[in-house]
């Protein structure tokens, strides 16, 4: 007998920061004006997407000393993006990703709470860390954390904020119609906590939310952060987008479950995933072929060469073969903010891989960056991108798919009209939301409030 069909799951990411975007089509639009948040999101829920996902910056990248030029100019604050786009739309999830090493529990708690109230029920919290100075310098606290430790405070600060979430019983405001006034538990919101990282105590302002707490999301690949995200979250934004390494990603990190008390189902695989489309697979290949050249233009492959080579590389041609000399392995780095994390980490042993690899092809800088940096998940006609992505969820080397579509912020209306009524013909889509939560949407229960200062006795040992 065969196996039920799985569900896809697909959600959109808005392309602002990151090297798949092409600035140079005519149809490129800003990445700041709502009206290009407002565009995409209203194309995501029109194809019945499950959400949509920001992704954040705290610091401007810097490169060699100076302002990151091929980046956007300028990140709007999520929760103000979020907010907005909860007006405009209504079943959408709302996902942003807010640090968890510059940011305080009970700040961020009440600004997820609010968005959840305000959404009705559609917030998402991406949980992130943060180890470099650099972007600490904009903040009171600054410094850096060590792996073991931005790891340690994250969980401790998502723990410490569902006890903020769940301070609030359900039941806990009642409307007296009589006095016209609201009758509550006289100990809704309070809280006490004390760790290593926190030391809290008061009162939490915001009644509990439609999904108790927001959907977590984490997106870390070490050992640390699959273990973090089997404890923790209830999906990961994953990067494995191959098959096999998919399946390997999907069975080590559902394989973790177990041991946190979770069932297979309590969290869901989604890699992020790019896509080009055509009338034919020919078509789209030759289509997915210019869009490469134009996301690495020959200043972005002498800006990306640098960041493993540590060095000033203006000098060299991005049409000429790569430079002679070896990579600086020192600490100081040439890239700083988003890029300021090691991307290598044997830059030697990478230089010596991609040097053999530009020598066996006759390739040069810009064509071995185009070769080295990935290519689109999906190439194909709308059939053949179906199929493909149908194939990848029944083999368990995901659970659906964040899609990063190349323009902003028209470029997922073609999948939209295309690829989704495929889907959604072959049983494996939704053709229409059956809830108005994004829990709904994802197929996860609402958590009940475990409300710490009533009902954890380790909380309290620890707050006395």
């Amino acid at each position: 007998m065969s196996k039920p069909l799985k569900q896809i799951h697909l959600a959109a990411h808005f392309p602002g920061v990151n090297n798949t975007t092409v600035w140079s089509d005519p149809a490129a639009g800003s990445h700041i004006e709502f009206s290009s948040f407002a565009h995409f999101a209203r194309t995501a829920e029109r194809a019945r997407f499950d959400f949509l996902f920001l992704a954040e910056g705290l610091r401007l990248r810097e490169q060699g000393g100076e302002i990151y030029d091929l980046d956007v100019v300028g990140r709007p604050d999520t929760f103000t993006v979020l907010a907005a786009l909860a007006a405009v739309t209504e079943r959408i999830g709302l996902t942003g990703t807010i640090n968890s090493t510059f940011n305080e529990p009970y700040e961020v708690a009440r600004q997820f709470a609010s968005l959840d109230h305000l959404s009705g029920g559609r917030a998402a919290w991406n949980v992130v860390t943060s180890w470099d100075a650099f972007t600490g310098e904009n903040f009171r606290r600054g410094g850096f954390l060590a792996q073991d430790d931005r790891y340690s405070r994250a969980e401790q600060f998502l723990r410490t904020s569902w006890e903020l979430f769940d301070s609030w019983q359900d039941h806990e405001i009642v409307a007296d119609t009589e006095s016209g006034r609201f009758l509550r538990d006289p100990r809704a919101g309070e809280f006490h906590h004390r760790d290593q990282h926190f030391d809290i105590a008061g009162r939490f302002n915001v009644p509990r939310s439609p999904q108790g707490r927001p959907v977590v999301f984490q997106a870390g690949d070490s050992e640390e952060g699959r273990e973090f995200a089997a404890a923790t979250a209830d999906a990961i934004f994953s990067r494995h987008s191959t098959l096999d390494a998919g399946r390997a990603f999907y069975t080590d990190v559902k394989d973790r479950l177990a041991r946190h008390h979770r069932t297979r189902d309590e969290l869901l695989i989604l890699p992020a995933a790019t896509f080009v489309l055509g009338d034919t697979d020919a078509e789209a290949r030759d289509r997915a072929h210019d869009v490469r050249r134009a996301q690495v233009s020959g200043q972005t492959a002498i800006k990306y060469l640098e960041q493993l080579w540590n060095r000033d590389l203006s000098g060299y041609d991005p049409d000429g073969p790569l430079p002679d000399i070896d990579p600086d392995p020192g600490e100081h780095t040439v890239a700083l903010g988003r890029a300021s994390v090691r991307m290598f980490r044997d830059p030697l042993a990478t230089a010596k891989e991609w040097r053999q690899k530009a020598e066996a092809g006759g390739l040069s800088i810009r064509e071995l960056v185009i070769e080295t940096t990935g290519r689109q998940t999906f190439v194909g006609s709308p059939s053949t991108v179906a199929t493909t992505i149908n194939d990848f969820v029944q083999a368990d080397a995901s659970d659906g798919f964040i899609l990063v579509p190349h323009v902003t912020p028209g470029g997922l209306d073609e999948f939209a009209d295309t690829v989704v009524p495929l889907l959604q013909e072959r049983g494996v889509f939704r053709h229409d939301y059956e809830g108005s939560t994004l829990r709904d949407h994802l197929g996860l229960d609402r958590p009940a409030a475990r409300n710490s200062t009533r009902n954890n006795d380790s909380t309290k040992k620890a707050a006395s």
